[in-house]
């Protein structure tokens, strides 16, 4: 708690660059009682681009998750890829038409992948307290898992050493 944020903002002032294509989805998440919703987007290499939690999850949600992750990320995505709730369509006909927005079964599961630490972190701490606090834990999370996922089976040994020991080379100035 104390110091998650400033590694996360550390983290991501370093990170390199995001792919073209997004893979957007939300999560209902319990919070003292209360269902909210986390809206992830991850690139096509599985880093997680933003995280949002919100109350609702209509057109007005969905278009202020995009305005967020459009000012957190420089360009435009080429390509974004959702499940087939309507709010999606809203937002992207008015924020980003020129997109190619595909809605096709299955098409999203990397994101659906993406949920599980949330869940694991739920069920583990029974639940979470407040909407602050699940805000800082995904953020920060995201940040730390983006550096750290790499994509073992794509790469030879001998070069995912050298990734790893990047990774940790990069985490050590994070936390200085």
């Amino acid at each position: 708690m104390k110091f998650g944020a400033l590694y996360a903002r550390r983290l991501k002032r370093n990170h390199r660059s995001y792919g073209d294509t997004f893979y957007i989805d939300e999560v209902f998440v319990k919070i003292n009682g209360k269902q909210h919703y986390l809206w992830r987007a991850v690139d096509q290499d599985g880093a997680v681009v933003d995280v949002f939690l919100q109350v609702k999850r209509d057109g007005a949600a969905a278009k202020r998750f995009f305005k967020r992750l459009l000012r957190s990320h420089d360009e435009e995505p080429r390509k974004i890829v959702t499940d087939k709730l309507r709010s999606y369509g809203v937002a992207h006909r008015e924020l980003i038409p020129d997109t190619i927005h595909s809605t096709e079964q299955y098409g999203n599961n990397r994101v659906e992948q993406s949920h599980e630490a949330t869940r694991v972190r739920e069920r583990g701490m029974r639940r979470f307290k407040s909407v602050r606090q699940a805000q800082r834990f995904a953020t920060t999370h995201a940040a730390v898992s983006n550096l750290f996922n790499l994509g073992r089976h794509l790469v030879r040994a001998e070069h995912y050493r050298n990734l790893r020991i990047s990774a940790f080379g990069e985490w050590s100035r994070a936390v200085a």
